[in-house]
């Protein structure tokens, strides 16, 4: 839906319900100011942190909260594998990209021993240690996963200059009590699972996100409660629920979502699911 149609009927500066929301726009619970705090201090010693949950748990807020508060840190660097199933030579590629290091397809030792200089003398001039962000990081090959501990580690393994987060599904914690990962999973210094959301954690997303928009009153108690309790814990269920009900209620010209909104929806979706199973049959 176009912005302008928004900010028209409901006054609202962004859709608060879509995945690109200003990170002020996300919720801060305790547990994840706890492990940005801890990931925070991890980047004083190096090491692995890990972010895991079933899809649509928040996940992906939770590293863009992450990378807000560790852009806090002056000097920092920080790099971010955004394809990770990338084999080892497009993953040096991409190391040394996001690194700011030469890269040469003939000469993976130079690269491997370039960064680690580079990053040791970041080290001595800041006490930082480089932040290396995986995203979807159970896609990546343990291959790749134990080059990058090998990557990261120096003095016979007594010393790390690396600060990894990964962040993954369900398969990703699996994978890492495998003979092959084990020496990572036995690394993970800081963890947060993303388990289904309470009542009352959806409710303040939500209310976040409205407060930021601009029209903390869009919906009404009784829809906020509704759209929580048909939610199953799940963020992106949330949020997709709301959306849609943003769009519908624009199309009304309704001045606030109501209950009697999502009943209207919900009754009119009714028929075209039950035409689209009869299609499957």
């Amino acid at each position: 839906m176009e912005l302008s149609k928004l900010q028209a009927i409901y006054g609202l500066k962004f859709n608060p319900f879509l995945a690109e929301v200003p990170v002020d726009a996300l919720v801060r619970t305790p547990k994840v100011e706890s492990f940005c705090y801890r990931v925070e201090s991890l980047v004083l010693d190096g090491g692995f942190a890990m972010i895991s949950g079933d899809p649509g748990m928040g996940k992906s807020a939770i590293l863009r909260l992450l990378v807000e508060r560790l852009g806090h840190l002056r000097e920092l660097q920080l790099g971010i594998i955004t394809r990770p199933q990338s084999g080892m030579t497009d993953f040096y590629r991409e190391m040394t990209a996001s690194f700011g290091q030469n890269w040469s397809s003939n000469n993976r030792w130079g690269s491997f021993r370039g960064m680690r200089e580079k990053w040791q003398a970041h080290i001595q001039s800041t006490l930082l240690r480089p932040v290396l962000l995986i995203d979807e990081a159970q896609e990546i090959p343990s291959a790749v996963l134990n080059e990058i501990r090998i990557l990261g580690s120096v003095s016979f393994d007594s010393k790390c200059i690396l600060t990894v987060i990964l962040c993954g599904d369900l398969r990703l914690p699996e994978r890492l009590t495998g003979p092959d990962l084990a020496p990572i999973g036995s690394r993970i210094k800081a963890r947060y699972r993303a388990d289904s959301a309470s009542k009352d954690e959806l409710r303040s997303a939500i209310e976040q996100r409205l407060d930021a928009a601009g029209n903390p009153t869009l919906m009404t108690e009784g829809l906020l409660a509704t759209v929580c309790d048909h939610s199953s814990g799940n963020y992106r269920v949330l949020m997709q629920t709301c959306d849609e009900l943003l769009v519908y209620g624009a199309s009304k010209d309704a001045k606030q979502l109501d209950e009697k909104l999502f009943l209207d929806l919900y009754q009119e979706q009714q028929p075209r699911q039950r035409k689209q199973n009869h299609r499957r049959n």
